[in-house]
């Protein structure tokens, strides 16, 4: 237990004031509170020297106090950490830093003391752009120099009087109400909400200004009151009051306040930092669908940023609150199909071109042009994307308009801003390097610098040449910046629209760059460029997923405090108010492949503590080459090649003693086996039979029960899965069930605080370089650390129905799902709704009779029914968020179900050369004339009470009837919260 030594030692003798913190919170054993703040006496942002907190229980409750002294003028941000005996941090609460100032005319010698609430994760969601700026912006119609109740501080009797100053934030405040409180004392009315007491709005002039929190008023009590407070509690609640509606109390058990009357130094100046106003947990929904599968009648073969407008409508007269997308930034690294992928990016800064509308370009395009355009939108208009065209198309009409304005847009200034703010970007000077890197790919026709010769090795000298006004391809430089100009420009103008809409625009993080990108080029340093990023065998493929990145060098991007990721979702925030963070999993530690491999299978974690020889041979095991080295025998070879062995063994292997095999050099990796299979004579012989040949000698390379470090050779990674392998099961009893323990200890247990600690240092940055709201896809296999992180962090996790997170289901139960998720029934990574109702007929029965309750035969298709009775489920869950893809909702509508199910599906993660090209089948304009779909949706968003901000009827809001609707829900347990560890009846659902 930390002990609270009183008065910062720090502080000299011309401190007059005495600050009290105070905080409810239950510890488990071991545990104790500190503040650490901005200011010497809270530890100057050190939390290993941080204020030390001290308990004591009174009746129900455990408080926390800690005092210190300060001089007139004290202002600090501070927050409060959960520590154990040497004070590492073991949870920090959520949301942004507190701010406290000491009012000015606080007497020498005063007792202030601030009475604070743990802020749990579900408060801060409502602190980002998503909800003050778009689904509760404009909704506060109030003035922060408006009159209201305040107190001269200086005209008090300060040893007759007690200040107390209430607080509450509120974010969800419909247009013309406001805030005021009541409760048992006759200056808050008694509990009659007429004669309470109305706060007024401090907006950015307030202490917690940051967290756009209602200060709502200071009052004092002095003479009988005075003597009333110190010997009785008073309750009070805080309303919401409309002119045109009944006041409506905040929900929860009332709040108290109360002064101790044994205390020797009673506070003069309380500070009651309420917290939020406790209303129904506020729940959302919104559709989902990649910029390229959008399809209306202006676009050219693919979905355009303009698009986002027609979705944007869709959306709110559905009754949604946000749309979704893929990532879209530029991917043209092959120039070809392969850069459909996504989430491969060439540039993490720069726009796909691919989005941008040619039409839009100039109102003055000349017909030649106009008539190529209108030729090649009826060419491209075909059930999928063709990207190669589509791209080509594009460019050579982007370039036949740029020539013809090239004088007047280079000169406009519009244009000269957007070349100015981009080349000092947070540091990142990243559209001079993006325009450079397009240049040199197409001048060398390959994205593989190690050809460019002296441009191989990024330096300041040579871009400055490459873009220079004087160089002969300056036109070839400024056509690329022209082209993320106007993408800009269009993205904006969607954005825009979207937020005066309030429509949140929820954008995709991806988790790596390709090996040939612009990021790896200028900054190799910050990437591991001999390895892999991928993913473990689970759901996804049993053989793991190897997505091609390097992964990252985070001890190289800590040195400058992670600028690369800050600049990254500072530039995202342009255009989104939400988030997705793809693989949150890769902040924890990431799936780690060497270069050479093309599957996801042989890997290891980073960061992770190794099996260490010693500790091997403790437990007696010694034999490593035997361990961590391709397990091939005669007998295996004839098991799996047949007659053919003979054959396969001359060409891959050589025999180092008799019937044992090792590979030859040139295939003595994953890639060199696919290598040579497509170089081997006499090609026709193997054609038959090459796909399983490839698949056997992969899974014979893979045959190894350890990984031998390629840094240090005397540490191991169990491989994973490794009881599934032939060299494992040869193995003597001893041996497999010491490396089976300690396989389940790399993987379930000696890396947890590891994993914790490593996320603990990145994901703060990142969440804190904006005030987008943030999602983490967390599917997969998933560490302890990860949700009790995501929690304490504020960070939205993931759960679809066919990928639960408990490993004993087989199917997730969304009325089951916390608070802090989004649910779907699909994402774009697995198939649709209907193709997996579809897809394996035992699993659909399983379903039918477990999930849905029906012993009888499910039917073979997935009926507008069905798809109800799924999209009902989750519309109806707990979670915060219910995002559906647009395929899904299309489900419920026969008409829209003719195309075939399995051409819905976006991605296939088992291949890694898909070709991503799915549009719909159906344009925006046409969707947004299906009333009948569109009721359908809205009415089951309305009855689930996802419906907030709705309609209003008569300039009367009618969300209460909504909230009401969902407080009888909640009452039945449907979507209740637990808020963890706080111990105070102040503490409840926030919004």
């Amino acid at each position: 237990m930390l002990l609270n030594l009183g008065s910062h030692s720090g502080i000299k003798s011309r401190s007059t004031v005495t600050l009290v913190f105070r905080l409810p919170y239950y510890t488990q054993w071991g545990q104790s509170l500190l503040i650490c703040g901005s200011q010497p006496p809270l530890g100057s942002g050190n939390v290993k020297q941080g204020l030390a907190l001290s308990p004591s229980h009174q009746g129900d409750e455990l408080i926390w106090y800690a005092k210190v002294s300060v001089s007139a003028g004290f202002s600090c941000e501070y927050s409060y950490y959960v520590v154990d005996d040497n004070r590492n941090v073991l949870r920090r609460e959520a949301g942004k830093k507190r701010r406290f100032t000491l009012p000015s005319d606080v007497p020498e010698k005063a007792v202030v003391e601030i009475r604070d609430l743990w802020q749990e994760a579900s408060e801060s969601l409502f602190l980002s752009s998503a909800f003050k700026d778009v689904i509760f912006g404009g909704e506060k119609d109030l003035d922060a120099d408006e009159e209201g109740p305040d107190v001269s501080l200086k005209s008090l009797d300060w040893q007759d009087s007690i200040v107390v100053q209430f607080m509450i934030r509120c974010s969800k405040i419909e247009h013309g109400a406001s805030i005021g409180v009541t409760g048992s004392a006759s200056q808050l009315g008694k509990w009659k909400t007429q004669d309470g007491l109305r706060l007024k709005y401090a907006g950015d002039n307030t202490w917690k200004a940051e967290l756009d929190c209602l200060v709502l008023f200071i009052v004092y009590f002095t003479g009988l009151l005075h003597i009333f407070v110190l010997n009785h509690s008073h309750t009070y609640k805080y309303y919401q009051v409309h002119e045109l509606t009944d006041p409506t109390l905040e929900l929860g058990p009332n709040r108290e306040l109360s002064v101790d009357s044994q205390s020797i130094h009673p506070p003069n100046y309380i500070v009651l930092a309420d917290g939020p106003f406790r209303v129904t947990a506020w729940r959302g929904s919104g559709v989902a669908i990649p910029m390229f599968s959008i399809r209306s009648t202006d676009d050219l073969g693919v979905g355009e940023f303009l698009d986002l407008k027609l979705l944007v409508d869709w959306a709110i007269e559905s009754g949604f609150h946000l749309v979704q997308l893929l990532p879209i930034n530029d991917t043209s690294v092959h120039r070809m199909w392969w850069d459909s992928y996504p989430y491969s990016s060439l540039s993490v800064f720069a726009l796909h071109p691919l989005y941008l509308r040619v039409q839009a370009l100039s109102d003055d395009i000349p017909e030649n042009i106009k008539e190529e355009i209108l030729k090649m939108k009826q060419q491209l208009d075909k059930k999928d994307v063709d990207y190669e065209a589509t791209m080509a198309a594009k460019l050579s009409i982007s370039k036949k308009i740029f020539d013809l304005e090239k004088e007047k847009i280079l000169n406009s200034g519009s244009f000269k801003t957007f070349i100015s703010e981009n080349e000092n970007f947070l540091e990142q000077n990243w559209l001079k390097p993006y325009a450079a890197y397009c240049f040199l790919r197409d001048f060398f026709e390959t994205s593989d610098r190690t050809q460019w010769g002296s441009f191989s090795h990024f330096s300041s000298e040579k871009l400055e040449k490459l873009v220079s006004e004087d160089a002969l391809h300056h036109d070839v430089i400024f056509f690329h910046y022209y082209i993320q100009f106007h993408l800009h420009k269009q993205l904006s103008e969607a954005a825009d629209y979207a937020r005066k809409k309030k429509i949140v625009l929820k954008g995709d993080l991806p988790i790596g760059v390709d090996r040939n990108s612009v990021d790896t080029w200028v900054y190799p340093n910050l990437f591991r460029m001999n390895t892999s990023t991928g993913a473990p065998p689970d759901y996804f493929d049993k053989n793991g997923q190897n997505w091609g990145f390097p992964t990252y060098n985070w001890e190289e991007m800590s040195k400058d405090n992670y600028a690369w990721w800050r600049a990254r979702l500072t530039q995202m925030a342009k255009y989104f108010t939400a988030y997705r963070i793809d693989h949150i999993l890769g902040f924890f530690r990431i799936w780690e492949l060497p270069d050479h491999a093309a599957t996801g299978l042989v890997g290891k974690f980073r960061p992770s503590i190794a099996l260490s020889q010693e500790e091997l041979e403790k437990e007696g095991i010694w034999d490593f080459n035997r361990l961590s080295c391709p397990y091939v025998r005669q007998e295996i070879l004839q098991e799996k090649f047949g007659t053919f062995w003979t054959v396969i063994a001359s060409n891959f292997f050589n025999e180092y003693q008799k019937l044992c095999y090792e590979f030859k050099e040139d295939c003595n990796t994953e890639k060199n086996i696919i290598s040579k299979l497509k170089t081997l004579p006499e090609k026709s012989l193997w054609l038959e039979k090459e796909s399983k040949i490839q698949s056997d000698l992969l899974e014979l390379i893979q045959n190894i029960v350890l990984i031998r470090d390629p840094e240090d050779p005397r540490k191991f990674y169990p491989r994973f899965n490794l009881e599934d392998t032939s060299n494992f099961k040869a193995l003597d009893e001893h041996s497999k069930n010491v490396l089976k323990r300690l396989y389940y200890d790399y993987y379930f247990c000696r890396q947890e605080d590891l994993w914790r600690q490593n996320a603990m240092k990145t994901l703060p940055v990142l969440l804190n370089s904006s005030d987008m709201l943030a999602c983490g896809e967390d599917l997969g296999l998933i560490p302890s650390c990860v949700h009790p992180v995501m929690q304490e962090l504020g960070l939205i996790g993931l759960r679809i129905q066919r990928m639960p997170n408990e490993p004993d289901r087989e199917f997730g139960i969304p009325s089951q799902y916390p608070y802090m998720t989004v649910c779907a029934p699909s994402c774009h990574d697995c198939s649709t709704m209907r193709a997996w109702w579809e897809e394996d007929e035992e699993r659909r029965c399983r379903f039918y009779r477990d999930v849905v309750g029906c012993n009888d035969i499910p039917p073979p298709r997935c009926t507008t029914d069905i798809a109800y009775y799924i999209i009902q489920q989750h519309i109806q869950a707990p979670s915060m968020w219910a995002i559906f893809p647009l395929q899904d909702m299309l489900a419920l509508k026969d008409e829209y179900t003719t195309r075939p199910a399995v051409e819905e599906t976006i991605n296939d993660p088992t291949n890694p050369k898909h070709y991503w090209r799915y549009r719909l089948h159906i344009n925006l304009d046409s969707l947004l004339l299906d009333n009948d779909l569109k009721n359908l949706v809205k009415d089951m968003v309305i009855n689930s009470g996802r419906s907030y901000p709705v309609e209003k009827n008569n300039g009367i809001g009618v969300a209460a009837a909504s909230e009401k609707k969902q407080a009888e829900k909640d009452q039945e347990g449907i979507a209740t919260i637990q808020i963890n560890g706080s111990s105070s009846n102040r503490s409840s659902i926030p919004v």
